[in-house]
């Protein structure tokens, strides 16, 4: 990238938010603009995330683009591989691998109102103007480690589940795996095949239930190949099955995926770990997650699930609270993110100096999770409070959003647009209260749902449904703005 340039609109990121935003403006037949990513390849959390068993927990006909449907997905819930390959097939099919700069990461984003633009720095010190800014950073940009004494003495091998190291090998190997939640319950069954020994650490149980996920038929694969109607009718179905059960208000649904679990977890032989795997909060309190695979790994003679608190890591091994020390070869973090930094992830500076990272100091909010009061023309995709059911259709009624925002600055000659700031507020405030309608998310997990003020930060508590009618309803009146 020259050492400084200007473009009408900059896209940070090029997983599903940026694919979706770049697709978006080129139908609309605007060029000038570019999509920066700090990975060597486009797919945002899913050029990252390669660890063993790797796969959605969306039903793949829904988890892909309105305008790029995929006959031939192997099976109801794809891995990573093949959702990677799907978004590297829309990137190159619709030339907007012309317009992504990969190995550019943005370190910041300042607002200048003399100019009305912004400037992007870049991790090798270039920079970049651009009069829009479209950040598709979303929730998984900090890897988070375990906060234990000693975790750098280790003199053995450790990484992240989000960068995995593939040219080390596990077998034969004693592996730790510090952390029971999404990640885990899907590498932990692909591990266990090959180490020699593999500890779990678990701090909370799972509620985990059964996915049915049978690879397609050569029949199905036919069918969906020879008739587009017949995948879009496949998705429409997955969509009105997904859609009501996502706000986690239906009792008899809750009840009866909760049911799924304790039957899936009866198949562990060993009573006592058995019910260390019962979680003693309420189904949905946490993120649900499914597995087929995950209750079984238990009863392998080389897998332990270990719930006592780790207390140090010493350079050979770790010692948990009733004083045992686990000795192993590698540690694998299976400890997500900081999720509720989104865009803040990046030093953002809007107008006035005011920092979004000192903004948010007690949580990320955002007018429709896409823009806040401060920071003219800059939107954010998968933003605070935008977490349910299939996030690329959440991401869709977002962009969809953006490019009215695009196109009145465009035909209103406009220098900037920006929330008015009671507008964001009288609207987190009606979020928050019905947030406070969805019993499980009460339920007193410590869950990544909240933000350290104790406020829930990332989910959507309704359907998918009713986020894309508040993004599609009219709000000029929801922005001020200047003419150029």
């Amino acid at each position: 990238m020259p050492e400084s340039e200007h473009v009408h609109i900059a896209v940070m990121g090029a997983g599903p938010g940026g694919i979706s935003t770049a697709y978006q403006l080129l139908q609309r037949g605007i060029t000038d603009f570019v999509v920066l990513e700090k990975a060597s390849g486009p797919g945002g959390t899913w050029y990252h995330n390669r660890y063993p068993g790797a796969e959605c927990d969306i039903k793949s006909h829904l988890y892909s683009f309105s305008w790029e449907l995929k006959a031939d997905w192997s099976r109801a819930y794809a891995g990573d591989a093949e959702i990677r390959e799907y978004l590297e097939h829309c990137v190159k099919k619709y030339g907007i691998d012309k317009y992504a700069r990969y190995d550019t990461e943005v370190r910041a984003a300042r607002w200048d109102d003399a100019s009305s633009r912004w400037t992007l720095t870049c991790a090798d010190g270039t920079t970049l103007t651009a009069d829009i800014v479209v950040s598709g950073l979303g929730m998984f940009n900090d890897l988070v480690y375990p906060d234990v004494e000693g975790l750098h003495e280790f003199t053995g091998t450790m990484f992240h589940t989000a960068r995995w190291d593939w040219n080390h090998d596990l077998t034969g190997e004693r592996v730790a795996v510090i952390g029971a939640a999404a990640s885990a319950i899907q590498l932990v069954p692909e591990v266990a095949k090959t180490v020699g020994q593999l500890y779990l650490f678990q701090r909370s149980a799972n509620w985990v239930t059964p996915k049915d996920d049978r690879p397609y038929t050569d029949e199905q694969l036919a069918r969906f190949r020879d008739d587009p109607a017949a995948v879009q009718a496949f998705r429409d179905e997955i969509f009105r099955n997904t859609d009501p059960y996502i706000t986690f208000q239906d009792e008899a649904l809750l009840e009866m995926a909760r049911q799924a679990c304790l039957r899936a977890m009866e198949v562990v032989e060993d009573p006592d770990v058995r019910a260390k795997l019962l979680p003693d909060t309420p189904y949905a309190c946490h993120r649900p997650l499914m597995s087929n695979y995950y209750y079984p790994t238990f009863n392998r003679p080389n897998v332990e699930l270990v719930t006592d608190p780790i207390t140090r890591i010493t350079p050979t091994g770790i010692v948990t609270a009733d004083g045992t020390e686990r000795e192993v070869d590698t540690i694998v973090c299976a400890t997500g993110f900081q999720t509720t930094r989104y865009l803040s992830a990046i030093d953002v500076v809007g107008r006035d100096g005011v920092r979004l990272a000192e903004e948010w100091a007690e949580g990320p909010e955002a007018y429709l999770g896409i823009t806040v009061s401060g920071y003219p023309n800059m939107f954010v995709l998968y933003g605070p409070n935008t977490n349910n059911g299939s996030i690329i259709y959440m991401i869709e009624s977002q962009v969809d959003y953006v490019m009215r925002q695009i196109e009145r600055i465009d035909r209103e000659h406009l220098a900037w647009i920006d929330v008015k700031r009671d507008v964001q507020t009288t609207y987190n405030e009606q979020l928050q209260h019905d947030m406070e309608r969805v019993g499980p998310w009460q339920g007193g997990c410590s869950t990544y749902y909240r933000s350290p003020s104790g406020r829930i930060v990332t989910q959507w508590p309704h359907t998918m449904t009713q986020y894309r009618e508040a993004t599609a309803r009219p709000d000029d009146d929801a922005y001020v703005t200047a003419a150029r």
